[in-house]
């Protein structure tokens, strides 16, 4: 019997030390997991508010004066996002770099122009006259600052039509591409 005893006290003092170095019966092992993602520079674009001219009166108020208006387009781009210029292209109508609406009745033409607020900074009201007319590439595409987060910035869109037009009554239109690059 005594020899039974010191038995179960050693089978229980080993399991008690192996219970407590943490040396059981279960294991473990652990491992790091990479995780990774990227974000590529993007933007987006849209009319935010047409172009839309009052109407023009060739005989009396436009006779010698500019009709002016102001549309609107909207961008927004992934936060850091630099490099960033607006073009515009010289619309469908074009006669060498000359826009120009085309008359829905009588196929007449109306010359206007677009030029690009005085400042790039979101939201800057037209100027008019205009000075620096808008384009699809060199010194006609606004240069935007780097884009402060993902938010849409509005920028002016400031059209003239100039006065002394001989034209016929009618309701005139054309289409701008406005492009964003990044």
């Amino acid at each position: 019997m005594f020899s039974f005893k010191k038995s179960v006290f050693h089978l229980s003092a080993v399991i008690f030390f192996l219970t407590a170095s943490g040396l059981g019966f279960a294991g473990s092992a652990s491992t790091a997991v990479p995780v990774s993602a990227s974000v590529s520079q993007n933007c987006s674009i849209s009319t935010g508010a047409a172009l839309a001219f009052t109407a023009y009166d060739p005989v009396i108020i436009n006779a010698s004066t500019a009709l002016n208006a102001t549309g609107q387009i909207s961008v927004a781009c992934t936060k850091g996002a630099v490099g960033l210029t607006i073009g515009m292209d010289n619309g469908a109508h074009v006669a060498a770099t000359q826009r120009q609406m085309l008359g829905g009745t009588n196929a007449g033409l109306l010359q206007y122009n677009i030029f690009q607020p005085p400042s790039n900074a979101p939201g800057t009201a037209c100027t008019f006259p205009g000075t620096t007319a808008w384009s699809a590439a060199g010194a006609g595409l606004l240069t935007l600052t780097s884009a402060p987060s993902n938010v849409i910035r509005v920028y002016n869109v400031c059209g003239t039509i100039p006065g002394g037009q001989n034209v016929a009554a009618d309701t005139y239109t054309d289409t701008v591409n406005a492009t964003i690059n990044f």
